[in-house]
């Protein structure tokens, strides 16, 4: 890959038209229009600050292992145990979240083309089938992954713009300025609207995930040290504008509150299409979205897969040895690429039984990646003056930016624990933070009894300068 396809990655990872679009009713309920724009501008800021020092991390340890590479070198094989199995359950707990939502997506295109009823088995079997999709997709090799990527960055774009456009040049009424800027709504049962508010901002939290993918790509990606880094925080850039742009538009177009929450589509932004623009064309901007979220899904499942790789590569997960093999034909961890749609499947099981599961499985993506990406970050602020920054650097600026971020992601870490509902029963109840306690014990139990022994992590043989001219492979 060059610069662009390493940008590339992770701006179709975070993908607007997936995390915005899917999660756009769960906003309208938790928050509202207000806490919608303002809540992603807030995240947005907050995540920029963390990407930028995540970079500058990125810089010095441009490997497939990206996260737990660095926070190995920075603290020990301890920290790095415990880093790898955050970033592995976040970033499959992307791809389930990513692909589900797609599903819901074709669910409700099929439901106004053939009548088709989404019910959550009909959404499961759909949502086999595009899992089933990727990992083929993602056996063929980079270079496939690598130009479905640069398409979806256009696509996105172009995505946004027609969506917007078509929507506020359409003819009718529209929202007011202070309805898109501060109505507040919740019907989640949370009495406290500070709470609420930040429940709300789940939205934007889980969008803003997944930028790690320019890292997990550097040791295919040339001049990675530099290209790396400025892929990641440039995919956050974009996608902040683009996302601010296409809430924003959305909102102004939103014609009926309850009738957009209450549609039979099961999607809310499939209900804001066809109330301004007819059937018709609300199928035509379906399609549009659907095709955003297949290539967000599969920049996601390559990301994965390569994590899956690199921490088996090290003999970190169980059957190590079958999950870091390479194909001798297209040079692709192929097996590491059906073990990660393989777990996310697992992960969005309960969507089955519980309509709030969606809700728990992208929490369980932001409760899983998030602390990983600020370990790394945390551990350069511990190394104090001994970090020698690479190429891509924040100068002076580096250590205040680190203790906002660490800051950021303590708070949201604890909050995304909390419940999202009252009162708390079944078909509401927040597992993300059960699923976070699971996988960190097993990484615990695991790390006591054979990880020790097994963890490898081979010393690199070239300095930082000559990795760069070899094309960032370290």
């Amino acid at each position: 890959m060059g610069g662009f396809g390493n940008y590339a990655i992770s701006f179709s990872v975070i993908c607007v038209l997936a995390g915005g679009m899917t999660l756009f009713g769960f906003g309208l309920r938790n928050g509202g229009p207000a806490v919608m724009v303002w809540g992603w501008v807030g995240i947005f800021a907050m995540t920029l600050v963390l990407g930028a020092c995540l970079g500058e991390v990125t810089s010095v340890y441009p490997t497939s292992g990206a996260l737990y590479h660095m926070a190995d070198r920075l603290g020990g094989p301890g920290w790095a145990w415990l880093t790898g199995w955050l970033n592995l359950l976040g970033l499959v707990g992307a791809i389930a979240g990513i692909d589900y939502g797609a599903a819901s997506f074709i669910g409700a295109f099929a439901s106004l083309q053939w009548g088709f009823e989404p019910t959550p088995e009909n959404t499961m079997a759909i949502f086999v089938c595009v899992l089933f999709l990727h990992g083929l997709l993602n056996s063929f090799g980079v270079g496939l992954v690598d130009l479905l990527s640069k398409i979806s960055v256009w696509w996105q774009v172009g995505g946004v713009t027609l969506i917007v456009g078509t929507l506020l040049l359409a003819p009718g009424e529209r929202q007011s300025p202070a309805f898109v800027f501060t109505e507040y709504y919740n019907d989640s049962g949370i009495s406290n609207p500070l709470y609420g508010a930040g429940v709300g901002c789940l939205m934007a939290a889980y969008t803003f995930c997944g930028y790690d993918a320019s890292a997990h790509m550097s040791e295919e990606t040339t001049r990675a040290q530099k290209a790396a880094p400025w892929g990641m925080v440039h995919a956050i850039l974009w996608s902040g504008i683009a996302g601010f742009v296409l809430i924003v538009g959305m909102l102004f177009a939103m014609e009926s509150y309850t009738g957009t929450l209450g549609t039979a589509t099961g999607v809310p932004p499939a209900q804001i299409f066809i109330d301004v623009l007819g059937t018709g064309m609300a199928k035509v901007l379906l399609l549009v979205v659907i095709v955003a979220q297949f290539l967000c899904g599969n920049a996601e499942t390559a990301a994965a897969s390569r994590m899956v790789y690199a921490f088996s590569r090290n003999r970190a997960l169980p059957g190590w040895r079958t999950w870091s093999r390479v194909s001798a034909r297209t040079e692709n961890p192929t097996p590491a690429v059906w073990l990660s749609v393989g777990i996310a499947l697992v992960l969005a099981l309960p969507s089955l039984y519980s309509p709030a599961a969606y809700a728990a499985v992208t929490a369980v993506n932001v409760l899983g990646i998030t602390p990983a990406y600020a370990i790394p970050v945390f551990l350069r602020l511990r190394a104090g003056d001994n970090f020698q920054q690479g190429p891509w650097n924040l100068g002076r600026f580096s250590k205040p930016l680190g203790f906002i971020a660490v800051t950021y992601v303590v708070v949201l870490t604890v909050f995304f624990c909390l419940p999202q509902a009252y009162p708390m029963q079944v078909d509401n109840f927040n597992y993300a933070p059960i699923t976070l306690g699971v996988v960190l014990l097993f990484a615990w139990i695991s790390w006591i009894t054979t990880g020790r022994k097994n963890y490898d992590m081979p010393t690199p043989t070239r300095t930082a300068e000559e990795a760069a001219i070899a094309g960032g492979m370290v």
